[in-house]
């Protein structure tokens, strides 16, 4: 069982950054691959990051590619989402999200075995 709890979301206006973190229980983090999605009001929810269990490599989104960085510090049991270049339309709920298997494709559907609860991000115009 992996508990995993987001913080960093807030209000910010649009070009501004922030930087969210999700924070995993367990000894075996190191061992996940983390992936962010996000979820705006009255919409679907949406891959937005992954990153491999070792940090080796993180896919994007292409509505973000270039503005967001994924990164992960596995001795903290921590991974971040770095958004740069904000806009109004990346106004969402954030959510980590871990799973052990699957492909990236997999991942990128959202099959993933945990989830947190989200942090609020606004950005405003």
């Amino acid at each position: 069982q992996v508990q995993l709890v987001e913080s960093g979301g807030g209000s910010v206006q649009a070009g501004g950054s922030l930087r969210l973190s999700c924070a995993a229980s367990g000894p075996t983090f190191r061992s996940y691959n983390m992936g962010w999605f996000r979820q705006a009001p009255g919409k679907e929810r949406e891959f937005v990051a992954v990153i491999n269990w070792s940090g080796g490599s993180t896919y994007y989104a292409d509505s973000v590619k270039g503005r967001f960085t994924g990164s992960r510090d596995n001795a903290k049991n921590t991974v971040y989402l770095q958004m740069n270049s904000l806009k109004p339309e990346d106004t969402a709920d954030y959510v980590c999200a871990a799973t052990r298997g699957g492909s990236v494709d997999d991942w990128k559907r959202g099959g993933m075995d945990y989830w947190g609860k989200g942090t609020l991000v606004t950005v405003s115009s």
